[in-house]
C-alpha cells in the first residue's frame, strides 16, 4: 500500500513538474504527436504492403522491406546523430517535421498511382529514417526542459501515453483500411491521414525559441561540422564504452531487438496463414493489429513497472531481468507456434503468440527506458545526440538483419522450431555479454579507488 501511495504521488509530482514546464509539456506534445503518426504510417504501409491483397509478398521480399525501411537510416544515422549535438534541435525538430509531411504526401499519391512497392518502400525509408532521428532529437532533448532528478521517472510516464498514442495511430489506420477496404485506395487513406502528426510537430516545434532545446554550444565552422557528422559513429562509441550502464543497455536493446526481428517475421508469416474455422482477430491485417496493440500494451505497463524497478534493482540488473524474462516467452510462448500438429493447436498457438507479444513488449521497453535514463543521466549534453543516434542504429541493424536472416531460412508459414531455439540463444548470449561487461566495469571501478593495487 505505502509503494503505491508513494507511486501516485510520484505521478502527481510528474505530472506537475511536466505542467510547470511550458517547455516539457511542449515537447512531450511533440513526441505524442509525431508517436501517433508514426503509429499510423507504420500501420498503414504493413496494410499496404504486408497485407494487401493487390500485391502479393513472401518471406524474402517482407525481408527487402523491413531492410529498405530502416537499414539505410541506421547507417547514416550515428553520423547525422552529430548534428543533434552541433545544430539548434528546435531547428531539426521543425525543419524534419516539414520534410517528413511532404514524404508522406509522396507515398499517398504513389499509393493512388499504383507504383511498384520498390519506389513506395523507397519513400517509406525517408519516412521512418526522419522519425528515428526526431525521436532521438526529443530524447537528447528532454534533459534540457526538465530537471534531472525526474528523468526516469518522466521517461517511463511519457513512454506509456506515447506508446499509446501509437496504438491508438495503428488503430485508426486499420479502422480507416477497414472502412474503404483492402486495397492500395484503402491504405492511401490511412497514409494521408497519419500526416497529421507532421504538421502537429511542425506547429509545436515552431513554439520553442532558438537554440531552447540545446545544445549549448553554437555551431563551428562548416569544416568542424563536416568532421563531427563523419566521426559521428566513432565518438558515440567511446561514450557509450565509458559508460558501464550505457553500453550494458545497448547490449540488452540489440540483443532484444535481433530476436525481436526474428519473431515479428514468423509472426507476419504465421497470421497470413490463417487456421481453418479461426477469428479474424488471430489473422491478416486485423491479427497483426492485435498483435501490436498487445505490444503497445507491455510497453505500457513497463513503463509504469521501470521506475519502481531501477531504484531496487539498479540498472544492470533491470536489463538482465528483462533479458532472462524474455527467454521464458520465447520457449513457452513462441515456441508452439511451430509445434502445433492440428487446427486446434494451431488456434491455441495463435494467441500464445500474442500474449507474447505483450510480455516481449514488457521486456524490450523496460530495457530500452533503462537505456535511455542511463544514457540522459551519464552522457553530456554535447554528445547525447550521437549516443541517442548510435542507440537507434543498434535498434534498427540488429532488427534488419534478424529479418534478413530469418528469411532466408524460414519457411513459407513461419514455422520453425530452429530459429524461436536460435533466438532463446540469442537472449542467453546477451545475459553472458552484459555479465561481462559489468565485471568490466567493477574491475574499472576498483582500479580507480585510492591505494588499489593493479
Amino acid at each position: 500500500m505505502a509503494d503505491t501511495g508513494e507511486r501516485k504521488h510520484d505521478l502527481r509530482a510528474i505530472r506537475a513538474a511536466i505542467r510547470a514546464s511550458p517547455g516539457a509539456l511542449r515537447l512531450t506534445l511533440v513526441r505524442f504527436t509525431s508517436q501517433f503518426g508514426d503509429g499510423m504510417f507504420q500501420a498503414a504501409l504493413s496494410g499496404a504492403i504486408l497485407f494487401n491483397p493487390e500485391r502479393e509478398t513472401d518471406p524474402l521480399a517482407v525481408a527487402a522491406g523491413f531492410a529498405v525501411l530502416l537499414l539505410p537510416y541506421s547507417v547514416i544515422g550515428p553520423y547525422a546523430g552529430a548534428l543533434l549535438d552541433r545544430w539548434d534541435r528546435r531547428l531539426v525538430l521543425l525543419v524534419a517535421n516539414i520534410v517528413r509531411g511532404l514524404l508522406i504526401l509522396a507515398v499517398t499519391l504513389g499509393l493512388l498511382a499504383g507504383l511498384n512497392a520498390s519506389p513506395l518502400l523507397l519513400l517509406a525509408l525517408a519516412v521512418v529514417g526522419i522519425s528515428r532521428f526526431t525521436a532521438a532529437g526529443v530524447s537528447a532533448a528532454l534533459p534540457r526542459v526538465l530537471a534531472h532528478q525526474w528523468l526516469v521517472p518522466a521517461n517511463s510516464l511519457l513512454a506509456t501515453a506515447g506508446s499509446a498514442c501509437a496504438a491508438v495511430g495503428a488503430a485508426a489506420a486499420v479502422a480507416v483500411i477497414g472502412a474503404i477496404g483492402a486495397g492500395d485506395t484503402g491504405s492511401a487513406a490511412a497514409v494521408a491521414v497519419s500526416m497529421t502528426g507532421s504538421v502537429a510537430g511542425v506547429l509545436l516545434a515552431a513554439g520553442f525559441r532558438p537554440r531552447a532545446l540545446g545544445p549549448e554550444r553554437r555551431p563551428g565552422r562548416t569544416v568542424g561540422a563536416v568532421r563531427a557528422v563523419l566521426t559521428g559513429l566513432l565518438v558515440g562509441a567511446r561514450a557509450v564504452r565509458g559508460s558501464v550502464d550505457v553500453s550494458t543497455a545497448m547490449i540488452g536493446i540489440g540483443a532484444h531487438r535481433i530476436v525481436f526481428g526474428a519473431n515479428t517475421l514468423i509472426m507476419v508469416l504465421v497470421l497470413r496463414e490463417s487456421p481453418s474455422g479461426a477469428t479474424t482477430v488471430e489473422g491478416g491485417l486485423v491479427g497483426f493489429g492485435v498483435a501490436i496493440t498487445a505490444t503497445a500494451a507491455g510497453m505500457l505497463f513497463a513503463a509504469l513497472l521501470t521506475p519502481l524497478l531501477i531504484p531496487r534493482l539498479g540498472r544492470a540488473r533491470t536489463v538482465l531481468l528483462g533479458l532472462s524474462c524474455a527467454i521464458v516467452v520465447q520457449l513457452a510462448l513462441v515456441l508452439p507456434t511451430a509445434l502445433a500438429d492440428s487446427a486446434e493447436a494451431t488456434h491455441r498457438a495463435h494467441q500464445l503468440l500474442l500474449a507474447g507479444a505483450f510480455l516481449f513488449g514488457v521486456a524490450g521497453q523496460t530495457i530500452k527506458l533503462t537505456g535511455d535514463a542511463a544514457m540522459q543521466i551519464d552522457i553530456a549534453d554535447d554528445r547525447r545526440g550521437q549516443v541517442f543516434a548510435l542507440q537507434d542504429t543498434v535498434f534498427n541493424i540488429a532488427f534488419v538483419l534478424a529479418v534478413a536472416v530469418t528469411a532466408v531460412v524460414v519457411p513459407a508459414d513461419g514455422r520453425s522450431v530452429a530459429v524461436i531455439a536460435i533466438g532463446a540463444g540469442c537472449y542467453g548470449a546477451g545475459i553472458v555479454a552484459l555479465l561481462l561487461n559489468n565485471r568490466r566495469g567493477k574491475r574499472k571501478a576498483g582500479a580507480s579507488r585510492p591505494g588499489c593495487a593493479r
